[in-house]
């Protein structure tokens, strides 16, 4: 008998030109302080709804059947504060908020119909990750300037969301769309 294969997937939202814009502007502050890691290449920035994890085709295809279900209407979201995410006190994560209430109800409505197949999320906070850091020798230091760095609160509408393949390679992730389901009101 043959193992199944499995996938890496994510459900995601992507971002506008002008979202990317400025969070390059913002990785490019950010590396005036010294630490090791990896900002996150300009083209593989998304935020995250859900992660599933490795899962087989069969699944796959219920994810695609239950997201394509899922109704909502084109939303209006902006850029928020710089912040990190941290373990054990040394920073890990670098993230830039996304602000709108709908986010989050778009993010459980996401968790609502996949409820039997995955557990909900715990602590979902929007937010798109710029950097991945692995060590800070001035905590204090990287910490202070970080909370210097000002986000342009830039405007961007969602129009759709993704399911999301995540390839491991030596280099970074590549990611490709395995389905994309459009809005039901794409109006403004």
């Amino acid at each position: 008998m043959t193992e199944k294969e499995s996938t890496r997937t994510f459900i995601a939202i992507e971002f506008s030109d002008e979202v990317i814009k400025e969070v390059a502007r913002v990785q490019e502050l950010l590396l005036g302080v010294k630490f090791t890691g990896k900002i996150t290449e300009l083209e593989n920035l998304h935020l995250t709804l859900k992660f599933l994890g490795e899962i087989d085709d069969v699944v796959i295809e219920q994810v695609k059947t239950r997201l394509q279900e899922i109704k909502f209407e084109k939303m209006k979201l902006k850029l928020g504060k710089m912040g990190a995410f941290s373990a054990h006190g040394n920073p890990r994560i670098v993230w830039v908020k996304v602000e709108g209430k709908e986010i989050y109800e778009l993010q459980k409505a996401i968790d609502e119909k996949l409820k039997d197949l995955f557990p909900p999320e715990e602590r979902f906070m929007g937010h798109l990750t710029i950097a991945r850091i692995g060590y800070v020798k001035d905590k204090k230091g990287f910490l202070e300037h970080l909370g210097g760095i000002h986000v342009k609160p830039v405007p961007f509408s969602v129009s759709e969301i993704k399911l999301k393949k995540s390839e491991l390679k030596p280099l970074g992730p590549v990611y490709s769309d395995l389905e994309v389901v459009p809005a039901v009101k794409q109006s403004d």
